[in-house]
Parts: C-alpha cells; sequence; structure tokens
C-alpha cells in the first residue's frame, strides 16, 4: 500500500510539473481554438474499458490530474497523447491522456476522478477549447 502510495505521489508530481511546463512556456505553442461537445468521466469500472484508472495510452489517471478524453476524430487535428489543452471557463492546462470510443465525434471528456456526483451535475456542454500545436 505505501509503495502504491508512494507511485502515485510521484506520478502526479511528475504531472503537475509537466503541466507547469507547459503553462510557463505558453509561447511555444500556437493556440487553436475549437468548438466541441464536453462531458465528464471518473475513474470507476462501468465508465470505463478494463481498468479504470489507466487511460487508452496506459497512462495511470490520479484523482486531482487535469485530463481530457478525446473523441477519435480530433486526431485529424493532430491532438494526440499528452497535446495541451485550455478549457473555456477552467483554469490551467489540460493534457490528453485518454481516446474516448469511436462513435464520439468531435468531443471531449474532462477527468474528474472519483467525484461521480460532479461529473454527473457537468452533463454535457458545448464549450471552446483551445489545444497547443507546437510552434
Amino acid at each position: 500500500m505505501k509503495k502504491r502510495f508512494l507511485y502515485l505521489f510521484f506520478l502526479l508530481l511528475s504531472y503537475i510539473n509537466i503541466a507547469q511546463e507547459i503553462d510557463s512556456n505558453d509561447d511555444l505553442y500556437q493556440w487553436v481554438p475549437l468548438d466541441v461537445k464536453a462531458s465528464a468521466y471518473n475513474s470507476i469500472q462501468n465508465q470505463t474499458n478494463r481498468n479504470p484508472s489507466i487511460g487508452a495510452w496506459g497512462d495511470t489517471l490520479v484523482p486531482g490530474m487535469k485530463a481530457v478524453a478525446i473523441s477519435r476524430d480530433l486526431m485529424k487535428l493532430g491532438i494526440t497523447k499528452n497535446t495541451p489543452i485550455k478549457i473555456e471557463g477552467y483554469d490551467g492546462i489540460y493534457l490528453v491522456k485518454d481516446k474516448m470510443n469511436a462513435r464520439y465525434h468531435k468531443k471531449i471528456d474532462i477527468y474528474m476522478g472519483l467525484k461521480l456526483q460532479k461529473a454527473k451535475n457537468f452533463g454535457i456542454q458545448h464549450l471552446k477549447i483551445w489545444y497547443g500545436i507546437p510552434k
């Protein structure tokens, strides 16, 4: 248990460092606006395949991370694993850590850890995002 806690702690710490580095080097990216449908998801079994704490690219999802899943059609725009995302009405930089089922189009899913009620309250919204393409 203690080893797992330490692993998750260092994983979250490295994630925070990556997000802060992107935020402080904002001029390294061209920010492209995009209107999307947005929903929210959690690390619970009935919302995911297999292990609810592992994203589609193999990343461990830790409650508190600013992460999103994307619909697969957005990958054609250059949005892939670890692409930084700014979300209208939300502070900070989110990183793409997961992919959604192929049936979704022009959609993101905002990761909300284990906060099921928070995700339900979010519902489905139409938001503007900005995704970062390295200059």
